[in-house]
């Protein structure tokens, strides 16, 4: 028999026989100390999805810097996921970078999306030049569309390109999650307000559990949109969760394996 698929999800075949029934996943339950409710999540049906730890987001040259957002804030989150990942690499949970990657000639991005980065004729908006670099703005390929410097990429890692504030209008993410098996995202990177929040909102409605990690995320917004984040996070579509409460269940599940 050879098997034809991916590590988690795959068909075994041979001559005259496809065995269609290799999808036993062994379930791992973890205990994570959460809000509003402490939960057991499967790590084996489990996936970091991390967005827009991109440069025109986070680098002091970048685009949200040039218009008067404080990068200093949406960098923060990068040495709490750079502890978080080899942790998860190594029990064989996914890391999908979810980043903006735009067509250079924006033919998918319609007139309501463009005008939310450029409402007047001057200004620097989507796929403009941004001054002072050769970069195109969150142009796939471009320096502002790549990540950040600092945040460890390993070669297994899974790359979805966005066009939309959510990681799931007109991408893969939803096929390439359900082919992987899982059923539980934990969600890092920026901004927590918009983008994160628009994926996540779109996750729970597709059927996902959601479980944001507070301390992975970060915005520029003002706090009080922080604050509204993780209410309606708690109130209406999942989970709110720190990294360390992760690594420590991790870890107490180990011990219990032997």
């Amino acid at each position: 028999m050879w098997r034809l698929g991916n590590r988690r999800r795959y068909w075994e075949l041979s001559g005259d026989v496809a065995n269609l029934a290799t999808d036993n996943f062994e379930s791992w339950p973890v205990a994570v100390s959460a809000e509003p409710k402490h939960l057991i999540v499967d790590l084996n049906r489990s996936a970091l999805v991390i967005i827009d730890m991109q440069n025109d987001f986070c680098a002091d040259r970048g685009w949200l810097a040039q218009v008067g957002g404080d990068v200093s804030k949406t960098r923060a989150p990068v040495p709490s996921i750079n502890r978080l990942l080899p942790v998860l690499r190594e029990q064989g949970v996914p890391v999908i970078w979810v980043n903006w990657g735009n067509r250079a000639d924006l033919a998918n991005i319609s007139p309501a999306v463009r005008h939310v980065y450029k409402s007047e004729k001057t200004g620097t908006g989507l796929g403009d030049v941004l001054p002072g670099t050769s970069s195109r703005v969150l142009e796939k390929g471009s320096w502002g569309a790549a990540l950040v410097e600092g945040l460890t990429v390993a070669d297994e890692d899974i790359w979805v390109d966005k066009y939309r504030m959510s990681g799931f209008w007109d991408t893969p993410l939803d096929s390439i999650l359900r082919n992987l098996g899982v059923t539980t995202l934990f969600f890092a990177g920026v901004n927590l307000d918009q983008c994160v929040m628009a994926t996540l909102q779109d996750a729970n409605f597709l059927g996902y559990n959601c479980v944001l990690m507070q301390d992975l995320c970060a915005t520029s917004s003002p706090d009080f949109c922080t604050q509204a984040t993780l209410y309606n996070v708690q109130q209406c579509y999942g989970f709110v969760a720190e990294s360390e409460a992760l690594v420590s269940g991790i870890k107490e599940s180990l011990e219990k394996r032997g």
